[in-house]
């Protein structure tokens, strides 16, 4: 039909016969055709009008047809042919239900070129789906269609002429900016809005380079991407690549934010002045957008290696994802100052160092609940006794503001400053529980809701006396003789802080190999489950752990329920070792020659020790690539500790970056990224990532074959 081509899967095979063998243009048909035989007649003949309208169709590189008198015989230029696919060439000329059979009847089809044609009026089809062949394959494609009379030189309609004219790119990069809103709503960190816009910026425009900047004092910072990058899955989950750039007037993108106004460059060498690199020199066309807010400025740039025109559409476009991106990047500008406080007052109440014991080990993880914003009140502590026992506790405080990290903090010293004193669990408890109620009284509110759980643990026999007040009990797991098991302690469930309650405490023994797992209500609480499903799988993933390790069992824990929480995630973890393990530590300073001093110091330890070789290999591998990524993200030194057991290697790579922090050192520098956390994955028995006071780690754990422990005795 006219403006309408809908080619079958059986055209194929015709199509690529054509190819075979080159068909000719339409003005060859046009002019070949037997036109003495349609109702068109013989050319010479042709109304003026009618010649003058096929001249400018033929001409055309749009789209056009002409459906000439009551049976719409078709004539049409060879950008037609190509919507119409298989049914060319032998539609010229022909009737147009002929040619599209059955489809000519269907609603909106054959009807609109006749309602046009008797009544004269035109008619627009803003969008119309078309099924268009190319490449061997048929894809729709979106067109906007506009039909019109032609009228003879009696002013007679003979005709009607359809041109059509294709939206698929336009409509296409449309649906991709109501995908760029969705995907910028849930981003919270300015990393977050650079992934989001380097995406949607590659694959909407399928530019060749693609730059994101935003002001950073009296700098811009920037990430690239360009085509060709390698970009995978990992890549992803690590934070962009950022680096830094002075305000030089002659950079598209520094003007762009600082000016507030858009450039746009069809050809030349828009970053011939400022280039860092091969790939800035070959780009010919850029746009550089301003991302202009009340307290963000910056740019997006997006270029191509060949010449290119900025459409009216296409800058339209633009302007419209630049403010989505600058309304975002404000917005994760925000955010991360807001966390940022919020984790450092919460960090800042937590221990920032666990006791290093002989024969104990010791860890624990905090995680932010859904609003990461605010501070919470869950906390945990273990610092050894004056008599060389260890005090342990968890703690709850109700709420997710400052207030409750206050009580949170008020409570953790009065504790301390207890246990120091008695560090019986009854009168530890029975101070808390006067403190919380004094605290409710000044503050003339009675809804302070604070739960602990509080034990001492005798290293010389691994006891440990327990009380709660108010919160679950432990998880305890039994290393067994091949076979780990895992159950809750039966401690005496007591009142929560503040209600005057009394607390009976119970005794248990960590024999070597054991574990006691402590934990706040935020990781077995789900909304849509009853508690004691949250406990039941608590304790199954306890007991179905690789090892032992409190670092491993914490990771666990924090991912033991299914679903989401809305809490905070406390967890401390103690473990018995089954003999004294090796530990060094090694700091690395942020230069490109860290990770090589990591491989070096880590093969004469790891030999020194006597560790099997396949265990070597894979550990310094991983180490090496945690290393990088380390001083990459955070530039700033890292810290390399390796623990030692009859069981297994425990290796953890921390920074000294905050949370947050955008800094990098010697980017350029440091090897390539993007694989670490894939090759951990892949070659540790388990891994995780704990937040700290000022920074972040990342550990793993390599299990030793039970056939090379005999050398560690017990």
């Amino acid at each position: 039909m006219v403006g309408m081509g809908s080619p079958s899967a059986t055209a194929l095979p015709a199509q690529q016969a054509a190819a075979a063998q080159r068909l000719p243009d339409c003005a060859e048909l046009v002019r070949d055709q037997p036109w003495d035989t349609t109702s068109l007649g013989p050319v010479e003949s042709w109304d003026p009008v009618v010649r003058a309208t096929v001249e400018v169709l033929l001409a055309s590189p749009v789209p056009m047809a002409l459906a000439y008198g009551d049976d719409y015989l078709l004539i049409y230029n060879d950008a037609y042919a190509e919507v119409i696919g298989a049914k060319h060439p032998a539609a010229m000329g022909r009737p147009a239900d002929q040619v599209f059979g059955d489809l000519w009847q269907a609603p909106g089809i054959g009807g609109v070129i006749d309602d046009v044609y008797r009544t004269g009026r035109p008619f627009v089809e803003a969008e119309a789906q078309m099924a268009v062949p190319r490449g061997g394959q048929v894809e729709q494609a979106s067109f906007t269609r506009g039909h019109s009379v032609v009228r003879d030189r009696h002013g007679s309609v003979v005709g009607v002429l359809t041109v059509a004219a294709e939206t698929t790119q336009v409509t296409r990069r449309l649906q991709s900016l109501g995908e760029l809103t969705a995907r910028l709503a849930s981003t919270l960190t300015i990393d977050d809005v650079a992934r989001v816009v380097l995406a949607y910026a590659m694959t909407s425009f399928d530019v060749d380079h693609c730059v994101f900047a935003v002001d950073d004092g009296a700098e811009f910072r920037y990430v690239r991407r360009i085509r060709g990058e390698m970009v995978d899955e990992v890549d992803e989950r690590l934070p962009p690549l950022w680096k830094r750039i002075d305000n030089d007037p002659r950079s598209p993108m520094v003007l762009a934010a600082q000016s507030g106004r858009p450039s746009f460059q069809s050809d030349g060498s828009p970053l011939l002045t400022v280039a860092t690199d091969r790939h800035e020199r070959r780009i010919r066309a850029l746009a550089a957008m301003p991302l202009r807010t009340p307290s963000l400025h910056g740019a997006l740039t997006i270029g191509y290696r060949t010449a290119h025109t900025w459409l009216p559409a296409e800058r339209a476009l633009l302007y419209a994802a630049a403010e989505l991106v600058a309304q975002a990047a404000e917005r994760a500008r925000r955010f991360e100052a807001q966390h940022g406080t919020a984790q450092l007052l919460q960090r800042s109440m937590l221990p920032e160092h666990l006791p290093e014991l002989d024969r104990f080990r010791i860890a624990a993880r905090y995680d932010v609940g859904v609003d990461g914003n605010a501070a919470g009140g869950d906390f945990y502590d273990a610092f050894e006794l004056g008599d060389g026992r260890l005090a342990m506790v968890l703690g709850d405080v109700a709420g997710h503001d400052v207030r409750a990290a206050a009580v949170m903090g008020q409570v953790r010293a009065a504790l301390r400053a207890l246990a120091l004193t008695d560090p019986t669990p009854e009168t530890v408890l029975a101070g808390l529980d006067r403190l919380v109620t004094s605290l409710g009284a000044e503050s003339r509110n009675e809804e302070i809701f604070v739960t602990v759980v509080y034990g001492v643990l005798d290293q010389s026999d691994g006891t440990i006396v327990l009380a709660s007040a108010g919160h679950p009990p432990p998880v305890l797991r039994r290393s067994g003789q091949g076979r780990a098991s895992a159950e809750l302690v039966a401690v005496p469930p007591g009142a929560p802080l503040g209600l005057g309650g009394t607390c009976r405490t119970v005794t248990v023994r960590l024999e070597p190999g054991d574990s006691i797992l402590m934990f706040s209500d935020g990781v077995v609480e789900r909304r849509d489950r009853p508690l004691s499903a949250g406990l039941e799988d608590l304790v199954a993933a306890t007991a179905a752990a690789a090892s032992g390790d409190p670092r491993n069992l914490c990771s666990l824990a924090t991912a033991a329920v299914a679903g989401r929480t809305d809490d905070d995630v406390a967890v401390l973890a103690v473990e018995r070792a089954v003999a004294l393990s090796r530990s060094a530590t090694m700091q690395v300073p942020a230069e490109p020659t860290g990770p090589s001093r990591v491989r070096q110091w880590m093969s004469t330890r790891l030999r020194e020790w006597a560790v099997p070789e396949p265990v070597i290999g894979a550990a310094i591998l991983c180490t090496s690539e945690l290393t990088t990524n380390a001083l990459l993200h955070a530039g700033t030194p890292a810290q390399v500790h390796i623990d030692l057991s009859a069981e297994r290697l425990l290796v953890s790579v921390a920074d000294t970056g905050t949370r947050g922090s955008v800094a990098r050192a010697r980017t350029d520098a440091l090897s390539s990224r993007g694989r670490g956390l894939g090759l951990i994955e892949e070659l540790s028995d388990t891994w995780g990532t704990d937040p700290s006071v000022r920074g972040s780690t990342v550990w793993f754990e390599m299990l030793i074959p039970p056939s090379d422990r005999g050398i560690w005795g017990t």
